[in-house]
C-alpha cells in the first residue's frame, strides 16, 4: 500500500481510538500526531514517532503555559510561538516548527481552561503516535532495496551513454562546448550516485526492525551495492578527466595522429556500447584491445605535444574499463523478490 495511504488510515483510526475506545473530547491531537507520524520506514516512524512525542509534550506544556500567565490572545500566541520555536531549534529537537504549531492549536482550540485539558492532550497525541507506528508495521513495511537497484541501473546506462556520445562527437567535429556539456554530464552523474547513497540508506534503514521474513536476506543483497556505486563514482570521475583532457589539449582533434586516433575513439564506442548492454565480455575485449593499443603506440612516433595526452586518455579510458567490470557483471543489479511475512 502506498504511503500516502497508510498516511490515512493513520490519521483516521487514531482519530477512531481516541473518540470511541478512550471517549477523549476534541481528540484533534490524535491524527495531528499520526499525520506527523508516519514514515516511510518502520525504524523511520519510530524514530519520527519519539520525536513527535517530544514536540507536542513541550507544545502542549508551552501552550498550557503560556495560557496560564497571559490568557487566551495575540500575546499568549506571540509567547507560545517564540517559545516553541526556540525550543524546537535547540540542537537534536528539531522540531521547532511541530511544537510552536501544537502550542498554537492547543491554545486556540477553546477549552483549554477545562478541567483535564493537559492530560487529555497528551493522551490523545500519545495515541495518535501509538497508531501511526502500528500501522506502518502491520500494513506491509516497505523496503527501499529495489529503489536503490533500479537507480543504479540507470546511473551505469547513462554512463555508458556519455561514452558512446563523446566518441561520436568527436568523429563529427567537437567544439569547446560539446566538451563543456560532458563535463556537465558528469557533474549530473555525481548528483545521481549522491543520490544513490541516499536511497541506499534508506534501504538500510527500512530494513531495521522491519518484521518482514526476507529482510536478512534482502539486506545483505542490497549491502553488496555499495561496491557498485563506488565503481561507477570512479568511472564518472575518470570520464570527467578525460574529457577535461580534450578540454586543455592544444591541438585540436582532426589533427590527432590517426593511428592513437581511430582505434582509440572505436574503443571508447564500444566500451560505451558494452557498458550499456552489460555485456562483460565485451567490455573485457575492450580492456584487452586497449592494453594491446597502448603496447604498440611507439611514443617516439607520436606528436610531441599530444604523446602526454594520448597517454592520459589511454589511462582515462583504462580506468574506466576496470571500474565498469564489475558493474557490467552485475547487471541486472537486484535483490531477491519480495516474500510475505
Amino acid at each position: 500500500m502506498s504511503q500516502l495511504g497508510k498516511t490515512v488510515i493513520a490519521a483516521v483510526v487514531a482519530w477512531v481510538v481516541a473518540v470511541r475506545v478512550f471517549g477523549l473530547g476534541q481528540a484533534f491531537m490524535a491524527p495531528w500526531a499520526a499525520l506527523l507520524t508516519v514514515h516511510a520506514t518502520v525504524y523511520g516512524t519510530l524514530r519520527r514517532g519519539l520525536q513527535q512525542a517530544g514536540a507536542s509534550v513541550l507544545g502542549v506544556l508551552i501552550g498550557f503555559a503560556a495560557w496560564r500567565m497571559f490568557g487566551l490572545g495575540g500575546i499568549s500566541i506571540g509567547v507560545a510561538v517564540l517559545a516553541g520555536l526556540l525550543v524546537g531549534s535547540v540542537r537534536g529537537v528539531r522540531a521547532d516548527t511541530t511544537i510552536a504549531a501544537t502550542a498554537v492549536v492547543v491554545l486556540t482550540t477553546g477549552y483549554i481552561d477545562k478541567s483535564g485539558m493537559l492530560a487529555a492532550r497528551l493522551a490523545d497525541t500519545g495515541i495518535g503516535i501509538v497508531v501511526g507506528l502500528l500501522v506502518n508495521v502491520i500494513v506491509w513495511p516497505p523496503l527501499r532495496d529495489r529503489s536503490a537497484a533500479n537507480h543504479i541501473d540507470i546511473i551505469d546506462d547513462r554512463v555508458g551513454d556519455l561514452l558512446t556520445d563523446i566518441a561520436s562527437q568527436i568523429q563529427k567535429g567537437t567544439s569547446a562546448d560539446d566538451v563543456d556539456g560532458w563535463i556537465a554530464r558528469t557533474d549530473e552523474l555525481d548528483n545521481d550516485i549522491d543520490r544513490a547513497w541516499s536511497v541506499i540508506e534508506e534501504a538500510r534503514e527500512s530494513g531495521r526492525l522491519n518484521p518482514r521474513r526476507a529482510v536478512p536476506q534482502r539486506m545483505q543483497a542490497a549491502e553488496r551495492l555499495v561496491p557498485i556505486v563506488n565503481r561507477l563514482a570512479q568511472a564518472v570521475a575518470e570520464t570527467r578527466s578525460m574529457a577535461r583532457t580534450i578540454r586543455v589539449a592544444r591541438v585540436p582533434l582532426e589533427e590527432w595522429d590517426r593511428a592513437f586516433r581511430e582505434p582509440w575513439l572505436d574503443l571508447l564506442h564500444r566500451s560505451g556500447t558494452a557498458v550499456v548492454d552489460a555485456d562483460t565480455d565485451k567490455v573485457r575485449a575492450a580492456r584487452a584491445d586497449l592494453s594491446a593499443l597502448a603496447t604498440r603506440l611507439a611514443v617516439d612516433e607520436l606528436h610531441d605535444d599530444l604523446w602526454p595526452v594520448y597517454g592520459a586518455l589511454l589511462i582515462n579510458l583504462r580506468n574506466v574499463l576496470d571500474a565498469l567490470d564489475a558493474v557490467a557483471e552485475a547487471q541486472p543489479v537486484q535483490v531477491p523478490s519480495p516474500t510475505l511475512a
